[in-house]
């Protein structure tokens, strides 16, 4: 006999699970918005805090009741669709209009406090203190923060570039030998990492009052010196008290700094200014500029394109090969070919990388050549091309396998009867039914090449630079867009952002374009 109590002791334990789930999912969130608000305000990132407050209102109010059953459903795949694909589409194309890079990365504010603070010079009787570097960051980027302890009473004192120096309270620190090796929250830096980061550090100011500020003196000390520049907030100018003379703010191209008398750029900070079209007018305007850009541009689609042509042209020969019935010990051929698309990108492309090498890589030692894979420009694209065409084809092969065993035998029987060659049943009969499914996926491969950014990086980063100029002979768009955002000329991420702005818009045009020529296909059926 069954129990009738069953059934109500199922319903009950199930809905207090879900009590207890939603209870947990939306205390979970709260936790989250209160921990992580206050940050954002502190750091003034609005953007960021309006979508958190957001995303925590819109779970409450699906989650917090048994309504809304279909947003309960699509609510997690939109925020992180928006979070992670739509909004960073919209602040790429925001900064596109900007002059967002090293040294224009801060308000007009920043920027005078920092131009003033990198002015101070030490008095003959300016005190030193024991310093210490610490970070709420990584080691390597910061942002890093002063403690400095005055010898004389051991007081500690705490600042950094925004913040002015004050002093600590002693139960938040920990202090060994007039040194500070703890602090609540952050990060200590050993000596390495000091050294590591010395010349940063070497231009770290943290302001006492508007006169004076303390500077790293060496790796361990720091002095409070005077500022020799004062801005003036009423006339919106600088002046150099032992010079005298004053800097105002004028127009340098498309953007504004601080200028001496002779409207010359006089310091290196700037600050973050609406550009308008300057970064989309340089692309296309500057010749040096255009070339580079119409060159890479040219270079990338003789990558992609040669990548899926080869890849697929190999891929498919072998997939043919392997379908035939008659052939024994195919399951091994087949597991030995997908060997290099098991083995993960990155590694293959440094193990390559090694295999070019002229004096004792694999390719030269075994072909008994003396070719310089990397130092020429046309080799090392063939370089690329061969080390993209080893990753690709297993890739191809599989799709073309399975592509392969889904057209009927039939088909073939039939045209053989009929009087046709191998060859043409293949290219008249098996190619074109095959293209019908595998064409998507050679559209989004042309995709993937065109923006393919570790084949370049990680094999041969970028070179040769047979110019010297800022982009290399297998630079494609998106490594050059990364050379321009990140090269050694300091970073300048709104014309970046103008470039991927321009390679998103040329992706789309040309998938457009592949997927309407695919169209074609359909009527093979």
């Amino acid at each position: 006999m069954t129990s009738t109590h069953a059934p109500a002791h199922r319903t009950r334990s199930t809905t207090a699970s879900a009590v207890l789930t939603r209870v947990l999912v939306l205390g979970a969130t709260l936790a989250l918005t209160v921990f992580i608000a206050p940050v954002l305000i502190a750091q003034q990132s609005w953007m960021w805090l309006a979508v958190l407050l957001a995303a925590a209102v819109a779970i409450f109010a699906l989650y917090s009741t048994r309504r809304f059953v279909p947003g309960k459903y699509l609510f997690p795949g939109t925020f992180f669709l928006g979070v992670f694909l739509i909004l960073p589409i919209v602040l790429t194309v925001g900064y596109s209009f900007t002059n967002y890079g090293d040294g224009t990365r801060g308000t007009k504010e920043q920027a005078i406090g920092s131009i003033v603070a990198n002015s101070v010079q030490p008095s003959p009787d300016a005190p030193r203190y024991a310093m210490t570097v610490a970070t709420s960051g990584s080691p390597a980027e910061g942002p890093y923060e002063l403690f400095l302890v005055d010898p004389a009473d051991g007081t500690v004192l705490h600042g950094d570039e925004e913040t002015a120096l004050s002093e600590v309270d002693p139960g938040t620190v920990s202090v060994d030998d007039g040194r500070v090796t703890e602090a609540d929250g952050l990060t200590i830096l050993d000596a390495n990492q000091v050294n590591t980061i010395y010349d940063e550090l070497m231009e770290l100011a943290v302001p006492v009052d508007e006169t004076t500020a303390v500077r790293p003196l060496g790796v361990n000390q720091a002095f409070v010196g005077s500022t020799v520049l004062q801005y003036d907030e009423a006339s919106d100018s600088i002046t150099d008290t032992s010079t005298g003379e004053v800097y105002t703010v004028g127009t340098v191209g498309d953007e504004q700094y601080f200028v001496d008398s002779e409207g010359q750029r006089a310091f290196s900070q700037g600050w973050l200014q609406n550009v308008g079209l300057s970064n989309y007018e340089r692309l296309l305007t500057n010749p040096t500029v255009a070339k580079q850009f119409l060159s890479a541009f040219v270079w990338t689609l003789v990558f992609a394109a040669g990548s899926v042509l080869t890849t697929f042209a190999l891929g498919f020969a072998l997939a043919l090969i392997l379908n035939d019935q008659r052939l024994r010990g195919r399951k091994v051929y087949r597991s030995i070919l997908i060997m290099p698309y098991a083995i993960p990108g990155f590694i293959s492309l440094l193990v390559w990388s090694n295999f070019y090498n002229r004096d004792f890589g694999l390719i030269n030692e075994m072909l008994g050549l003396d070719l310089n894979w990397f130092g020429d420009p046309t080799l090392a694209k063939v370089a690329v091309l061969l080390t993209n065409l080893w990753m690709g084809f297993p890739y191809m092969f599989i799709v073309s396998t399975g592509a392969l065993q889904a057209i009927p035998d039939e088909l073939t029987e039939a045209s053989r009867m009929d009087g046709a060659s191998r060859w043409q049943a293949t290219s008249r009969i098996v190619l074109p039914l095959l293209l019908v499914a595998v064409a998507p996926l050679l559209v989004s491969s042309f995709a993937f090449n065109f923006n393919n950014f570790n084949a370049i990086e990680l094999l041969t980063e970028g070179g040769p630079f047979p110019d010297g100029s800022g982009r290399g002979a297998t630079d494609i768009l998106i490594s050059m867009v990364y050379r321009i955002a990140f090269g050694g000329s300091g970073a300048d991420f709104g014309f970046a952002a103008a470039v991927s702005v321009c390679l998103f818009v040329l992706t789309g045009v040309l998938a457009a374009i592949q997927f309407r020529f695919t169209n074609v296909l359909e009527d093979v059926n």
